[in-house]
C-alpha cells in the first residue's frame, strides 16, 4: 500500500476543484483572463508537488515545495480578484479559499521543517 500524501492528495483536490469552477465562470461570467490565471496558478500547486516525488537532491525537493508555495500565495490573489467583483461567489470562495489556505500551511511548515535538518 502507498502511503498517503496529504499535501499531495490536498493539491489535487483544489486543482481539480479549481478546473471546475474556473470552466463555470468562463461559461457563466464570460470571463477568461482572471479565470485562466487562477487555473495556472492552482494547478501548478500540485504539479510542483508531485515533481518533488523524484527531487534530485533534498534541496531540489524543498525548492520544488518553494515554487508551490509560491503559486499557492498567487491563487490567493487571484481567488480574491475574482471573488471581489463578484465573478465567484462566496461558497465557492469559501471552499477554495479554505483548501488554499490549508496548502499554504502544510507548505510553510513542511519547508521549515526540512530546511533545519
Amino acid at each position: 500500500m502507498e502511503n498517503k500524501n496529504i499535501i499531495l492528495d490536498k493539491s489535487k483536490s483544489l486543482a481539480l476543484l479549481i478546473i471546475k469552477h474556473c470552466r463555470n465562470i468562463s461559461e457563466e461570467k464570460k470571463e477568461y483572463v482572471l479565470s485562466r490565471q487562477l487555473m495556472k496558478s492552482g494547478t501548478s500547486i500540485g504539479a510542483n508537488i508531485r515533481e518533488a516525488k523524484y527531487a534530485e537532491s533534498k534541496n531540489d525537493f524543498i525548492h520544488k515545495y518553494k515554487i508551490s508555495l509560491k503559486e499557492a500565495n498567487e491563487t490567493e490573489y487571484w481567488l480574491e480578484l475574482l471573488f471581489e467583483p463578484q465573478l465567484m461567489n462566496e461558497e465557492v470562495f469559501n471552499e477554495l479559499h479554505k483548501l488554499n489556505t490549508e496548502l499554504l500551511k502544510l507548505l510553510t511548515s513542511s519547508i521549515k521543517t526540512l530546511s533545519n535538518h
